[in-house]
């Protein structure tokens, strides 16, 4: 009986762990897939650290592509313009990690985003170009977090010189 249940088992424990490992990767799916559809938002953004934040509103709209990428374009006002940006989504599996890009129209700069999603947090790192001083380059981190199935938030910070992350925007999106 002993050598029924240890066979059992060791047939058993290999399905397990890549049971596991595919629901991992599932949940990331998922969790992408919920920002599909089409959302509003408002933003604080504030340009400098000591500046008020400035209001603006918007909308996105988010897509698959398949299962495993999400693209999300918003439209909204900024200084007087109209601001189009474009964010893609996935997750690669080779590098166990999520991945993505940003891109607007008020700037000709490609961020390549690498992050972690923890629970309904997903983390996404770049390096780019600082806006206080262009010659230079600075880290950026995105952080989305799904507060349920109607709302989420986006804020965006950067690496200051001395180290300390500043808070530049932070946009809640409501479903329509």
């Amino acid at each position: 009986m002993i050598r029924i249940v240890a066979l059992a088992l060791c047939c058993l424990l290999p399905a397990c762990v890549n049971a596991q490992e595919a629901a991992k990767k599932l949940t990331g799916t998922e969790w992408l897939q919920q920002l599909v559809g089409e959302w509003t938002y408002d933003n604080e953004a504030t340009m400098e650290p000591g500046k008020p934040p400035m209001k603006l509103k918007g909308t996105a709209t988010a897509r698959a592509i398949g299962q495993h990428w999400v693209t999300i374009e918003t439209k909204g006002d900024i200084f007087g313009q109209t601001m189009i940006g474009v964010m893609t989504l996935g997750y690669d599996d080779n590098k166990k990690k999520h991945i993505g890009t940003w891109i607007d129209s008020m700037q000709a700069v490609m961020m390549k985003y690498e992050g972690d999603l923890v629970g309904n947090v997903l983390t996404l790192n770049t390096t780019g170009p600082n806006p206080m001083a262009p010659d230079k380059q600075c880290k950026f981190k995105d952080v989305i977090e799904l507060k349920d199935k109607n709302t989420h938030t986006l804020t965006s910070s950067m690496e200051m010189e001395d180290g300390k992350w500043f808070t530049f925007m932070k946009a809640t999106y409501t479903r329509k």
